[in-house]
This record gives structure tokens, sequence and C-alpha cells, in this order.
């Protein structure tokens, strides 16, 4: 199942919808929708990429005069629909879309946002406009780590911490972004029960192919003796933000 294929299966499950996951962090320094919707001014439109199921943006929407969000999963987008039904938000709409070639005309946004979802930088340019903002947050190299581990392979598994990073920014640069501010956090993460860590490991691709392997579920027991606490089962969530200014 290639990575498109596995956005699309999970999208018909849950939608992206992570409520039933109980876990909790200590150590994060931003809610990243908060930030967006704090900054923005209550004429501004914006765009949100890779939206999944729409819960999040569908938060802060009353924070905008108008809101259009994209995914790239049918399933995902219909499970967007289906939520936006249940909140009577007349100035918002969801589109099947890829954000690599954005189906909206030039300068048409205040601000874009990404949360955890590809964006290509020049698209970002073209469709904000002048003195716009473009927010993204991804998830670092090192997030994980210790699951990885146990796991010998994993999402961005051996790479150079930082390298996403650096490549964020470059391509934001080359575009013609010349404000840009980075921030990171490495925060410990407590998943509550061992239900939860399965539900993860099944929705995301933190360890691709979770349980096609031999051997994976007696790793995965193995992880939850050795990272058990009071708390839960303890790892990390590495994230880095980027605010780029046109």
């Amino acid at each position: 199942m290639n990575e498109e294929q596995f956005y699309e299966a999970v999208g018909k499950v849950n939608g992206w919808d992570f409520s039933r996951l109980r876990s909790r962090t200590e150590g994060e320094l931003w809610d990243f929708y908060k930030i967006v919707a704090e900054n923005a001014e209550r004429s501004a439109a914006l765009l949100d990429l890779g939206t999944g199921g729409g819960e999040k943006m569908l938060e802060i929407a009353s924070s905008f005069s108008s809101v259009t969000a994209i995914d790239r999963s049918k399933a995902m987008i219909e499970t967007a629909k289906a939520n936006l039904a249940k909140t009577g938000y007349a100035h918002v709409r969801f589109l099947e879309a890829s954000s690599e070639t954005l189906p909206l005309p030039d300068s048409s946004f205040d601000h874009l946002s990404s949360r955890h979802a590809p964006f290509d930088a020049k698209e970002v340019w073209r469709v904000l406009k002048k003195g716009g903002t473009f927010y993204t947050q991804q998830v670092s190299e090192a997030d994980k780590a210790n699951l990885k581990a146990a796991f010998g392979r994993g999402q961005s598994f051996g790479e150079q911490d930082g390298t996403l990073r650096d490549a964020c920014e470059s391509e934001l640069a080359d575009a013609g972004f010349s404000n840009i501010e980075i921030r990171e956090y490495d925060a410990a993460e407590y998943l509550e029960r061992p239900e939860d860590l399965l539900f993860l490991l099944m929705h995301t691709p933190i360890i691709p192919g979770f349980g096609e392997q031999e051997g994976d579920f007696a790793r995965l027991q193995e992880f939850i003796e050795q990272y058990q606490t009071d708390k839960g089962i303890q790892t990390n969530s590495k994230r880095f933000l980027v605010i780029a200014r046109k």
C-alpha cells in the first residue's frame, strides 16, 4: 500500500478523527490552530491544506469570514462535509484537491494553514495575498524516537533530525518568502492504554506496515512493558512550526 492508498483507507475508517485517542502531552509550546486563529482578522479568508475530516479546522472557523479546506482523500472530504453539516456554517467549503496544484485563483487568501500535511511552497505563495501569512506544523524526524527504535523502522527513521525543517525553510525562501519564523518543541507524550498505542499504530504511518511483519506484536508488548509509567505509556512528540509572511 502506497502513501496515497494509506490515507484513503484511513479516511474511510475514521476520517482522521482522533477524539477516541486517550493521551496527554507535557511540554507542548503551542496549539497550532489556536495560533492561526489568534493572528487572524475577522474579515480574513483562510485556506487549510490537508484538512482530513476537518475537525480541528472547524473549531476555529468562526474566526474567519470565509474558509476553504482541501484534502486529497475523497473519503476524508466526505467525512469533513458531514462534520460541517453539524455546525450550520455557511462560510466554509471543503474541496477534494491536491496541495501540489491548487484549483484556486492567485492572491485569494489572507492565511494558509497546513498541519502535518504536505504543501508546495510556490503554490502557497501564488494563492496567498500580499501581506498574508502561511502557517505549517510538521512532525520532526525525532518524533516517537523510542517507538521507532523498538521496531527498527519508522517514519523518517534514521534520518538526521532537522532535515525536514531546514528543507521547509529553504523551499519557502526560494518561493519568495523572506520573513520566516521557526519554533520547535520536544514534548513527553503519554498514551493512557495499550489500546491507544495500538490505535495510533494502526491509523498513522509512524511504523509503516505495522502488523505485517513477523514479530511486530511481540515488539509492541515489549515496548509497552518497558515504557509503562504511572502517567501512561511514554514516548515523545516532536514538532516544528514555521510561520512565513508574504
